[in-house]
């Protein structure tokens, strides 16, 4: 797989720019050659069943979008559009700080794929997905 194009503090830098991620709280937690790792604090704006009180599976869809984006960015440069995302859900995500670890699947000249993972805070598996993103030549 190519290198990272993006140092931590780059990468970390450019995830926060974006309002909506400031207002998730995602913090770049690990950046290796094969992947990342994100953290995103608890917030009540992401209930969907107060009785039970578990994420909104909108939430969970956007942290796999976000993550597998920027694990291709770490590659690219910077992010590219989303084409393509599939999410499956496992169980509820409860009132917890959540983990998403991302890696490219696929480097491409056109389009290339990255999954993303959710954990809760014991390490269960609450969410998955799979995105294809453009990533098109850079202009000479």
């Amino acid at each position: 797989m190519a290198e990272n194009k993006m140092t931590e503090a780059e990468l970390r830098d450019r995830i926060t720019q974006a309002p909506f991620h400031k207002w998730l709280g995602l913090d770049l937690a690990e950046l290796t050659e094969d992947a990342i790792k994100l953290t995103v604090p608890w917030r009540e704006e992401f209930v969907v069943n107060t009785k039970v009180g578990y994420t909104h599976g909108g939430v969970l869809a956007s942290l796999i979008d976000i993550a597998a984006d920027y694990a291709l960015a770490a590659k690219l440069g910077g992010p590219i559009p989303t084409v393509d995302l599939r999410v499956d859900y496992h169980r509820p995500a409860l009132k917890c700080t959540l983990t998403v670890t991302a890696n490219v699947i696929r480097l491409g000249r056109t389009f290339s794929t990255a999954e993303a993972r959710v954990f809760d805070a014991d390490d269960a598996l609450v969410a998955s997905g799979r995105g294809v993103y453009h990533s098109p030549p850079p202009k000479s």
